[in-house]
């Protein structure tokens, strides 16, 4: 087990580079240091020392990914060119140490990265953490309905019924859900948040909204495992030893198709932490989905890459992570 772990953070860390560096490519295509001093200075009439000066104490006065002008230090405190510091004396290089050693640092605009997210992920798991045991209990009890009356009229009805649940964007269930039970029925608030018991009743939506949009994508995958698993051999050994319909799936369809679940299931709990972007900011939580997007629409480079790294991190700990599960599920499994 402890060899595997090593192997897989061995190969973890290419990708994370790789991450990083489209993360880089990408963001400064569209935006360029000087872009992102004006912003962030935010006066009308900004002089070139005033940007520079900007650039220099937050690191961006550098090439990107090749400085074919470095420097390093010699024994005598001269400065001689480097023929590595030509890839070392970059943003790209400095800039992902830090991150692969969680030191995020500064945002653009002065505030503690880290601290952020550490006040921001418990709004973001308010939402996520219930919206997801609410769908996984839900959608795994109506496919295991809708099993049971498989090739019935009730099966037909609910896969139509599923796959236009599907068809429809996410934003209409927002507005949809905000516009009757906020401005019609008056029955929740329309978006804020409140920490502590008091704030149930700005989560009670978007936990709903959740649930219901993730209800037929979840429902129509569910049904499909156990389908699979309802014609194997075993079942049919099951029912000829007397048991009944119901206790053939749920002790034993259920049970057997728990590894494909957790294929899905368990790498998606570390992104819990991480947020939805379109649900906080519509509902104006303050939690780490609408802190990505305020940084995005700020051009603050420094949360963006910070993001990005730590939601890269997190998926890859939910896959090693839903291999390790596997051991406890299937004793066929061994991880070597």
């Amino acid at each position: 087990m402890f060899a595997y772990l090593i192997r897989r953070i061995a190969f973890a860390v290419p990708i994370l580079i790789g991450v990083n560096f489209i993360t880089f490519a990408l963001f400064f295509m569209v935006n360029t240091p000087d872009d992102m001093a004006r912003a962030q200075l935010g006066a009308k009439q900004n002089t070139p020392e005033m940007i520079q000066a900007w650039k220099q104490s937050h690191g961006y006065d550098k090439p990107l990914f090749f400085n074919d002008n470095p420097t390093k230090l010699t024994g005598e405190g001269q400065k001689s060119p480097g023929v590595v510091s030509q890839f070392t004396d970059t943003i790209f290089v400095q800039e992902s140490i830090k991150l692969f050693l969680f030191d995020f640092g500064e945002s653009d605009s002065g505030r503690q990265i880290g601290a952020d997210i550490k006040e921001r992920m418990w709004p973001s798991l308010a939402i996520a953490l219930p919206t997801f045991l609410i769908a996984i209990v839900t959608n795994i009890s109506f496919a295991l309905l809708i099993v049971l009356f498989r090739g019935s009229r009730l099966d037909t009805i609910t896969m139509m019924v599923a796959v236009a649940i599907m068809s429809i964007s996410g934003l209409f269930y927002i507005i949809a859900g905000q516009i009757l039970f906020s401005k019609i029925l008056h029955w929740v608030p329309i978006s804020g948040f409140s920490p502590g018991w008091e704030g149930l009743k700005f989560l009670i939506l978007p936990v709903l909204i959740g649930v219901i949009y993730g209800l037929g994508s979840g429902v129509r995958w569910y049904r499909s495992i156990f389908l699979e698993e309802i014609g194997r051999d075993y079942i049919r050994t099951a029912r000829a030893k007397g048991l009944s319909e119901i206790k053939v799936l749920f002790g034993h369809v259920l049970q057997n198709g728990m590894l494909p679940i957790l294929t899905g299931v368990v790498v998606i709990i570390p992104s819990l932490f991480m947020g939805s972007l379109i649900m906080e900011s519509f509902f104006s939580i303050p939690g780490l989905g609408s802190y990505t997007i305020d940084a995005i629409n700020s051009q603050d480079f420094s949360i963006v890459k910070s993001m990005v790294f730590l939601g890269s991190v997190l998926y890859i700990t939910g896959l090693i992570l839903t291999d390790i599960s596997y051991t406890f599920f299937d004793p066929r499994v061994r991880l070597n």
